[in-house]
């Protein structure tokens, strides 16, 4: 269940997978580029949460050159971006290594952003979210797709607090750049 109002400050975990990446021949995983579909997709999902009012205090990003790249071409959207983390951890990284990271997170963050990969992304979505608004959660459960943008809210004194089913799923969508 949620964690009612009073158990802490309201806390949001913005989670967002990286954009659409090419597979060009002869490269690692890790060192994959953004495709253009990426490259106009990450630029608008840094609009999407800056008209959400959205925008974190601090970001996490797996090291992986398109998990990087979705990360600075989003931000390159807003006015002053916060610091951002880039941690080998989140490259392929499941659940408890995802919540490992986030709740190292200092206390005095309210909003954190979370970029990095699927499955693990979309597990930890589901894993911490106890409740959801309108149709969100079952959205999520069908795909969560590269450039998808999801929101968990909830109330804690630190982010080591954050635990499953603790969080209310609040949005999921998939911002989109124009033509493909």
């Amino acid at each position: 269940m949620i964690a009612r109002p009073g158990a802490g400050p309201l806390r949001r975990l913005v989670v967002l997978r990286h954009a659409k990446s090419a597979r060009p021949d002869g490269v690692a995983d890790h060192d994959r580029p953004l495709a253009g579909r990426g490259r106009r997709d990450a630029p608008a999902a840094g609009r999407a949460l800056a008209q959400a009012d959205r925008l974190p205090d601090l970001a996490l990003c797996s090291t992986a050159v398109r998990a990087r790249q979705t990360w600075e071409l989003a931000s390159a959207q807003w006015g002053t971006p916060p610091p951002v983390h880039y941690d080998p951890r989140l490259y392929a990284a499941g659940v408890p290594d995802l919540l490992e990271v986030v709740r190292e997170v200092p206390a005095e963050i309210g909003t954190l952003l979370l970029v990095g990969h699927n499955p693990g992304l979309e597990e930890l979505v589901l894993e911490l979210a106890g409740d959801a608004l309108d149709d969100t959660l079952d959205r999520v459960r069908v795909k969560f797709p590269t450039s998808a943008v999801a929101v968990l809210a909830w109330h804690g004194t630190d982010w080591r607090a954050l635990a499953p089913q603790a969080a209310l799923l609040t949005a999921m969508t998939v911002p989109r750049g124009g033509r493909r």
